[in-house]
């Protein structure tokens, strides 16, 4: 590969993991708001629950996600080894949650492709935790560079 496209790459790669941090910190805020409205009925900003939601379905909803943005937040910060492994972990539980809510119980006509889009995301990011050479320095993988 030249250096061209290397440099290239690597910018890509650092637009990237900023990316990744700055939906990090809306999922935290996202979560922390919506658990505010959860227990208060506050809504600073808009209201955030999804009234097709039985209240234990989006009391979990606000749990992963505010504990998926705070991982990431908190593994990045502390370059915490096993943040790909715990994010992995917050993925699926929201992709597993997403599909209940999906199927269940939400009616919008677009929730099907909302629900495909969202369960791509978090495969890209996952491949990207475990297989860049940025995060693999970032969180030093066990046997891996870093």
């Amino acid at each position: 590969m030249n250096t061209h496209t290397a440099a290239a790459l690597d910018k890509l790669s650092l637009g990237f993991s900023y990316l990744i941090l700055l939906a990090s910190m809306v999922m935290l805020g996202w979560g922390v708001l919506g658990f505010l409205e959860f227990f208060t009925s506050l809504a600073p900003l808009m209201p955030l629950q999804n009234p097709s939601f039985p209240t234990g379905t989006q009391c979990v909803h606000w749990l992963v996600i505010t504990a998926a943005g705070g991982t990431y937040l908190l593994g990045y910060g502390l370059r915490w080894t096993y943040t790909p492994v715990a994010m992995l972990a917050l993925f699926a539980s929201l992709a597993t949650l997403c599909a209940v809510e999906t199927f269940d119980f939400m009616q919008n006509p677009g929730r099907y492709g909302d629900f495909v889009r969202e369960c791509i995301y978090y495969v890209v990011i996952a491949t990207y935790l475990f297989r860049s050479t940025r995060m693999q320095e970032r969180f030093g993988f066990p046997g891996r560079p870093g």
